[in-house]
């Protein structure tokens, strides 16, 4: 029997129908002997754990008995993994690319210090019509949470995901521990992924302060951990004030709730970031900054 080399991870929450458009999309992956799939159920409540069990026997499942978020779910997963490569997607996530798996173990081969790879994503309810890219394989500072690979290598040379970010910024925590580490991370436009999201009705969503409130606290509780003492104060305050002129300024008073709401979160976990800083030179700091920015949207018309 082939060993497998794959694992394809995926957490979930009362999202059963993404879900299975997702599976019913990937299928011919989980079907061959080199690939395993594990999915963690964040505790849902519309069936989706006995509708994956019943129907997906294959599949490794498990469950948080309570929600826990999606960080510790992701912690979960790779806690469980027993291959070469992981690969996390998120649940209304699928490959386009047709042999992904293939290109995927090639860069991997070609660039021995490749920790992680972020695939090219395309946000949009439906698959784009055109799929080509003059994008090139290039060293980027972070990655898509939702759509990347690690070298277990890797994962395993650095600290889990800090789960008690609950939502956002787990890339760019581990993005620095790589970095220490002396792990690279690498955009892959080779292989395509389309997240069937409308960014528009996103923004919009009931759930936009709270969304907005764990984006900000986690940036800032990243310039704490990571950034030289010197740098946070200017960084800090920018922050703050182009959210308050983007923002609060046009009349997002959301936004100012979300805000405040961001700053008391930093300051309550103060002994969490004292706990998990893992600083950069202020070397690294420019070391760091001289890389790509993240590349997390691609649409064909950029091409």
């Amino acid at each position: 029997m082939q060993k497998s080399s794959f694992s394809i991870l995926i957490t979930t929450k009362n999202r059963k129908d993404d879900l299975l458009f997702t599976l019913r999309k990937i299928q011919h992956l989980l079907d061959r002997d080199d690939v395993d799939c594990l999915i963690c159920d964040d505790a849902s409540t519309d069936g989706t754990f006995e509708f994956i069990q019943n129907n997906f026997p294959k599949i490794k499942l498990i469950q948080n008995s309570k929600s826990q978020g999606l960080i510790y779910s992701r912690n979960r997963l790779m806690e469980l993994v027993t291959t070469e490569f992981a690969i996390s997607i998120d649940d209304d996530l699928h490959f386009v690319t047709q042999y992904p798996l293939e290109i995927i173990e090639k860069a991997y081969y070609e660039n021995p210090k490749a920790g992680l790879f972020s695939f090219r994503i395309f946000w949009d309810v439906k698959e784009p019509e055109k799929t080509e890219t003059t994008e090139v394989l290039h060293q980027m500072q972070s990655f898509a949470g939702g759509a990347n690979v690690w070298r277990m290598t890797a994962w395993r040379d650095i600290p889990n995901y800090p789960a008690w970010f609950v939502f956002y910024g787990e890339e760019d925590f581990a993005s620095y521990q790589l970095f220490k580490k002396n792990w690279k991370i690498y955009y892959l436009p080779e292989v395509l992924v389309n997240h069937r999201v409308d960014i528009k009705k996103r923004k919009k969503g009931p759930d936009y302060s709270l969304r907005l409130q764990r984006s900000l606290r986690s940036g800032w509780y990243l310039y704490f951990m990571f950034y030289p003492l010197s740098v946070i104060p200017k960084k800090m305050i920018y922050s703050i004030w182009m959210q308050l002129k983007l923002k609060v300024f046009k009349g997002d008073f959301k936004a100012l709730k979300a805000i405040i709401f961001a700053l008391f979160n930093v300051l309550f976990s103060i002994p969490k970031i004292i706990k998990n800083a893992n600083r950069l030179s202020m070397s690294e700091y420019k070391a760091y900054h001289k890389i790509e920015h993240t590349k997390l949207y691609w649409r064909p018309e950029n091409e």
